[in-house]
């Protein structure tokens, strides 16, 4: 069996479960794991605009990416792993790359959001929009 599964990951221990338990069903499938980190450049003020704009967000985003992949699944996966970093909304990037996967995995509460929310509004987003089956993984 062969296949896709799409996790959206963040930094935050939520999205490093998620992580985990979408490693452990691409190997229990003989699945590719896609690893998404989604990112924005931040509101600019006139004060912050010339440091902002000295910082390369695409080089951070992927060095971000590369660490939560290797601290949470180790430097050799059990599976083949690709990593996607994107200037994008999270719960948008998810859904776009999700398109003919079999599975998009995501935390139940991430960085982000108002937290007396019971999910975080990235996981109620791809529930309500993605175009495969979603898990949404609780965080322990």
């Amino acid at each position: 069996m062969s296949g896709r599964i799409v996790v959206g990951v963040d930094g935050s221990e939520g999205a490093a479960d998620a992580l985990r338990w979408a490693a452990e069903e691409a190997r229990l499938r003989g699945a590719t794991l896609d690893v998404v980190y989604a990112w924005a450049f931040p509101y600019l003020s006139e004060v912050s605009t010339v440091a902002v704009l000295n910082v390369d967000y695409e080089k951070e985003a992927a060095e971000l990416l590369a660490g939560v992949v290797r601290d949470t699944l180790g430097d050799d996966p059990a599976v083949p792993v690709e990593q996607v970093a994107v200037q994008d909304a999270p719960a948008h990037a998810l859904t776009t790359r999700a398109e003919g996967a079999d599975l998009l995995v995501v935390g139940s509460r991430g960085r982000g959001g108002f937290t007396g929310l019971l999910l975080g509004s990235v996981s109620q987003q791809v529930a309500h929009h993605a175009p495969c089956p979603v898990v949404i993984v609780p965080h322990r």
